[in-house]
């Protein structure tokens, strides 16, 4: 089995190749934040350790975490980011690598698991290799005005918030250019798989 790590910025278009993988290669599709919000939800051990740290005040009614409220205190603060990653990254990662060996007993032929921030991650061992969704920017900021009505304000405050096309490049082992025709995409995949 092929265990396949996607990436790319906001906008470049990772989910569409995520279902052209699903349908056309079967691949298992494994979203790192959608994992990291299951291990996060109320009873888990993950829940437990966040709230130690940062305080019940993180919490909604429904005593289930209030991202809104760990989001204020965790961006924009370095050392506090870090601490909630120290938490949240061992979880999560221990159990992709046990699904990959259940999906792997499953014959599942490629197991791909997305994360927009890749490069700090640490998947390096979990990986056999990264590819990187480029999008030019232009065509970035028309596909989110388009599908998610962002301002223009928001969408460069997205941008720049992620790791920068240099860092992408340099940490993935290929280059998917998802700028233009979605057929052009298509062709390049095949071409790697």
């Amino acid at each position: 089995m092929k265990v396949l790590g996607i990436t790319g910025g906001v906008g470049s278009g990772k989910s569409k190749v995520l279902d052209y993988l699903k349908e056309q290669y079967h691949a298992q599709i494994c979203q790192l934040d959608e994992v990291a919000k299951e291990l996060q939800k109320k009873g888990t051990s993950c829940y437990k350790k966040i709230v130690e740290e940062f305080g019940t005040h993180i919490l909604g009614e429904d005593k289930e975490l209030d991202r809104n409220k760990l989001g204020e205190i965790v961006f924009g603060n370095e050392q506090q980011r870090q601490r909630l990653n120290q938490i949240v990254h061992p979880e999560v990662k221990s159990w992709v690598r046990m699904d990959i060996q259940q999906k792997a007993k499953e014959k599942v032929p490629i197991y791909v698991i997305e994360a927009a921030l890749f490069p700090e991650a640490g998947y390096e061992t979990i990986c056999d290799e990264f590819w990187y969704i480029y999008v030019e920017e232009s065509v970035r900021r028309q596909r989110l005005k388009k599908s998610r009505g962002y301002s223009d304000d928001k969408i460069t405050k997205m941008i720049y918030s992620q790791p920068s096309d240099a860092v992408f490049r340099e940490f993935c082992h290929n280059v998917i250019d998802n700028s233009g025709d979605f057929n052009r995409t298509k062709k390049q995949i095949g071409d790697l798989l």
